[in-house]
């Protein structure tokens, strides 16, 4: 026996206690959270936090880690925290320093140094410096040294002076005296007396006298030049042995300077080899020791700070690029701006006189430097729209060294003269926060990704509601008012957000993840506690927040409403119409979304097209959406079309909707709306409906409930309740319920009402008052049932359409046949 209309409504209809999940104020047993000790801890991340943990403990290579999950689940704060806990037990990491390169000056060297030495290295070397300069010019300048330099001058002097004497001698023996001039040593005649010849005097001697006095001066002038090169070997041979002097004198000065650098130092044989070359370049460059001349100083002061050009003494600095003397434990970096040059390190330039001039000093470390031996913490955001930042990053992974390049250069541009920093080796674990989808774009797309980082942390969207989670949800609020000063949370307040906690959940046995929008609820529900004057927030103060909370993004919904409380948006919320329906829609503007009635019909009528989706056909439909017209009709076929072929036109839309419509849980809607037309049966157009339907007539889940029931509620309260309106939403809902205190309240008032229904057949009954009929073994409905009307009533459009289809001539020529009317799938394409 068919069961009664009035008994499906009644066993479909959801009780009051159904609506919501309520949390006991008596499942704590503190009064107020004052009461409790806080702990920061993650609640209900068991999946992320062990993923992370293991991601933090190994060490291989390329076990870096992404950290997934929903914006406002804490992934951010807990990576934050995990991260900087475990640091302060790692080993703190060594200094490294870069110093100059003597044989390749553009190529600074890169030394590693214990944490702490690398400062003190720095400071040694700028009074190793001043020491060399005090050292060196005391040491040129002094009686000793200047005593030896004298007594060598002394002997060349004598040396030199000695084959003069011996080539003075040779020319008076030979005539002749000598005269020095700017162009060298020239013999000059002489007579007895030692006076030179005149010219004329010359010129009056006998022919033979005068040829063998050029005879002798030729002679004398091979000797001259024999004399000169002796002279210039010797004073060559001065110059040496002084700049050997000044050499060792130096040299001895940087040794005694240096030894004790190269003893504080020798376990490290690289900053030894430094020391050794710098001895060598101090020798070799002892003149920038020496007193400045005061000629030598510009006639303008020099801006305080700037370095000059001539300044050889920097190259003897040491550029203190990561100074871990002041970290304990291991780095954790967050770098919140990783463009290029952040990431990686730059080369920095100053201008002076008009050019861009640069020098190792002017090495600038990156994130990866300075977290190098710890954690780089990045948001992938970041990373991927910093131009150039992402492909740096995994080089560097790749490599496992920084590398210090000009941007220019990685993209092609021409290369300019510049330093080349020798790269330093890379240990440092990278952790990048993002969304699921870039994660697994990309997985998919970047080969070099899934090598790279090996652990995903995937955060979660909401958690299973225990007693464990709610005692944890409880510490979590309690800690959130001690860290940010706010009033404690009475335990029926907490209850209260732990209630709003499995509303955005959207599930009674769940509650969500999303810490960021509990704690705004916190802060504002503490807010509103002080201005009350309260000493403690009680459920009042957070339900005010609430209200507020909503009050302040709600114009629209309210403009929506005013406009069907005026009939600009047709909505029909009482009364009985065929072939139409109130749909339910979602609308989302930005962090609020509500819930909308929309009016969806549909017209059914002789011809062959099948169901026409009109939002399609204006290319309003989304792709779901349309999806969801096809499956309706695939219903239709499979119902009524097993012995003749479904032959009708309909047309199905929503009204007053000039937008794309998207999503399939109005499919159950416009296949009542349609069967309603097609029955002629009237639909209660106090009742709403949604939910997505599948081919066998099943009403599947749908998303947005609470808005989508709340939205309705809202609207026949603003028109006026008749306790005959609700809502009809799929069974398996029931579970997402969370409805407002003021719709649970209504229900129990029998105002309104709630059915949740598993196949068509029960939201037919429910929406038409008409039993629904099932077929007997020749598929045929009982009469008057709606699932009899609707098959009559298509036999008799396929009746119809035979009558006024063309028709044509057999083969055989013998009788004529009707044109065979489409398929309602054809009709859609």
């Amino acid at each position: 026996m068919a069961e009664r209309t009035s008994d499906v409504r009644e066993r479909l209809r959801l009780p009051a206690d159904a609506l919501r999940w309520r949390c006991d104020p008596a499942l704590f047993a503190f009064e107020t959270t004052s009461d409790l000790q806080p702990e920061e801890i993650i609640v209900g991340q068991e999946r992320a936090v062990r993923a992370l943990d293991f991601g933090l403990t190994i060490t291989q290579p390329a076990y870096n880690i992404f950290v997934t999950g929903p914006v406002g689940s804490g992934r951010t704060t807990y990576t934050r925290k995990k991260v900087t806990d475990l640091a302060v037990a790692r080993p703190t990491p060594p200094d490294w320093v870069y110093v100059y390169n003597f044989q390749q000056p553009d190529q600074p060297v890169a030394i590693t140094l214990p944490s702490g030495l690398g400062d003190r290295f720095r400071r040694d070397m700028e009074e190793l410096v001043e020491e060399l300069k005090d050292g060196i010019r005391k040491v040129l300048a002094s009686e000793h040294f200047a005593a030896r330099r004298s007594e060598a001058l002394r002997s060349y002097e004598a040396r030199i002076n000695e084959i003069w004497q011996t080539l003075e001698a040779e020319a008076r023996g030979l005539g002749f005296g000598l005269e020095r001039s700017p162009v060298g040593v020239v013999p000059v005649a002489i007579g007895p007396s030692g006076e030179p010849l005149a010219p004329e005097v010359i010129d009056r001697l006998a022919p033979e006298q005068r040829e063998a006095l050029q005879e002798r001066a030729r002679a004398l002038q091979a000797d001259i030049g024999d004399a000169l090169r002796q002279v210039r070997n010797l004073e060559r041979e001065a110059r040496d042995a002084l700049r050997t002097l000044e050499g060792d004198a130096v040299a001895s000065v940087a040794q005694r300077a240096v030894e004790p650098l190269k003893e504080r130092y020798a376990a490290h044989p690289r900053v030894v080899a430094y020391l050794e070359a710098l001895v060598r370049d101090v020798v070799e460059h002892r003149d920038d020791f020496k007193e400045e001349e005061e000629g030598a100083r510009l006639p303008f002061p020099m801006p305080p700070g700037a370095v000059r050009r001539g300044d050889s003494f920097a190259r003897y600095r040491v550029n203190l690029l990561v100074d871990n003397s002041q970290t304990t434990g291991a780095p954790v970096v967050f770098e919140t701006n990783p463009t290029y040059y952040n990431l990686i390190g730059k080369v920095e330039y100053r201008g002076e006189f008009g050019a861009f001039v640069t020098d190792f000093t002017m090495i600038k470390p990156g994130a990866l430097h300075r977290a190098n031996g710890g954690f780089l913490v990045l948001q992938l955001n970041d990373i991927l729209t910093a131009p150039l930042s992402w492909e740096a990053l995994k080089r560097a992974l790749k490599g496992r060294e920084i590398r210090i390049e000009n941007i220019g250069e990685q993209l092609g541009l021409i290369p300019s003269a510049t330093l080349r920093p020798e790269p330093v080796p890379l240990s440092a674990k990278v952790i990048i926060i993002g969304s699921a989808l870039l994660y697994h774009l990309l997985y998919v797309l970047d080969d070099d990704f899934r090598k790279l980082f090996k652990i995903k942390a995937d955060f979660d969207v909401d958690m299973k509601r225990s007693e464990e989670t709610l005692q944890h949800y409880a510490r979590a609020i309690c800690t959130i008012c001690r860290r940010d000063g706010l009033l404690p949370f009475h335990r029926d307040a907490v209850a209260r957000i732990l209630e709003y906690s499995a509303r955005l959940a959207e599930d009674q046995e769940k509650l969500s993840a999303r810490f960021n929008e509990v704690t705004e609820l916190v802060y504002e529900g503490s807010a509103w506690a002080q201005q009350d004057g309260s000493k403690a927030v009680r459920a009042g103060h957070v339900e005010k927040a609430l209200e507020e909370k909503v009050f302040r993004s709600s114009r629209s919904e309210e403009r929506i409403r005013e406009a069907i409380q005026r009939g600009q948006l047709l909505v029909d919320i009482d009364g009985a119409k065929v072939g139409q329906v109130n749909g339910l829609a979602v609308h989302v503007l930005g962090d609020y979304a509500f819930g909308r009635p929309n009016r969806i019909t549909a017209r059914t009528f002789v011809g062959s097209r099948g169901v026409v989706n009109i939002e399609r056909e204006a290319q309003l439909s989304g792709r779901i959406h349309t999806k969801g017209v096809y499956i309706l009709s695939a219903y239709l076929g499979g119902r009524y079309a097993q012995d003749r072929p479904l032959s009708l036109s309909a047309t199905l839309t929503f009204e007053q909707s000039y937008d794309e419509v998207e999503g399939d849980s109005a499919s159950s809607t416009e296949l009542y709306t349609l069967l309603s037309d097609l029955a002629g049966a009237p639909i209660d157009q106090g009742i709403a409906v949604t939910g997505s339907v599948n081919q066998r007539g099943e009403i599947q889940p749908i998303g947005g409930v609470n808005e989508k029931v709340e939205g309705f509620y809202y609207v026949c309260k603003a028109i006026g309740l008749t306790g005959r309106q609700g809502v009809l939403i799929p069974h398996q809902n029931v579970r997402n319920l969370m409805l407002r205190e003021e719709v649970v309240d209504a229900v129990r008032q029998g105002r309104f009402h709630l059915w949740a229904v598993r196949t068509v057949d029960e939201g037919l009954q429910i929406l038409a008052g008409i039993p629904a009929g099932e077929p007997d073994a020749e598929r045929r409905y009982p009469e008057g049932t709606l699932n009899g009307r609707v098959a009559k009533r298509l036999e008799e459009l396929a009746e119809r359409l035979r009558r006024f289809s063309p028709m044509r001539p057999r083969e055989d020529g013998a009788t004529t046949e009707p044109v065979p009317a489409q398929t309602p799938e054809e009709g859609q394409r």
